[in-house]
């Protein structure tokens, strides 16, 4: 009986085996010689200079969800194809119903402002247009004074 999960057991003491040897292997081969840039977070090759000013908002997440709701719909899809002709009615109905439950909250989350990802209009802070006498763009706007460069802190030659 114990015969037949012997290969099973002899499989998961080999992938423990694998796992305990590479963080041995790790610890005593990798290199110490931490430096600065070594040391520094990377992201998109621009090196932080302050902290986020906020949180991720929750539409972030949301979207995250979606996509994975998603994802999971058309996972769904290929056994019902695969084995359509098995499944009869039964089995499009079954599909009709879970599609439906997926468009459902895709639309719920929608009509909630899931994908509005730009500030929120308001009613007071309307832009000038061209009859009120207002310009869009002013003159002392330009190139220089509107970009802001990011990632040249510390490197000859910047500015910043």
């Amino acid at each position: 009986m114990l015969g037949q999960y012997l290969p099973l057991l002899a499989l998961f003491g080999l992938a423990a085996l694998f796992a305990a040897g590479s963080f041995v292997a790790s610890g005593l081969l990798a290199p110490r010689r931490p430096t600065v840039p070594k040391l520094d977070p990377y992201e998109c090759g621009i090196v932080p200079a302050r902290e986020t000013p906020e949180r991720f908002p929750v539409r972030f997440f949301l979207v995250a969800m979606i996509f994975i709701v998603f994802d999971v719909e058309i996972v769904l899809f290929y056994p019902y194809a695969v084995a359509r002709g098995g499944l009869g009615l039964f089995g499009l109905v079954a599909l009709l119903v879970f599609t439906f439950a997926v468009f459902e909250s895709f639309v719920y989350l929608i009509g909630a402002g899931a994908l509005e990802w730009g500030p929120r209009p308001s009613a007071e802070a309307s832009p000038p247009s061209a009859s009120d006498g207002g310009t869009m763009v002013s003159a002392d706007r330009t190139a220089r004074t509107t970009v802001r460069r990011v990632g040249l802190e510390g490197r000859p030659g910047s500015a910043a």
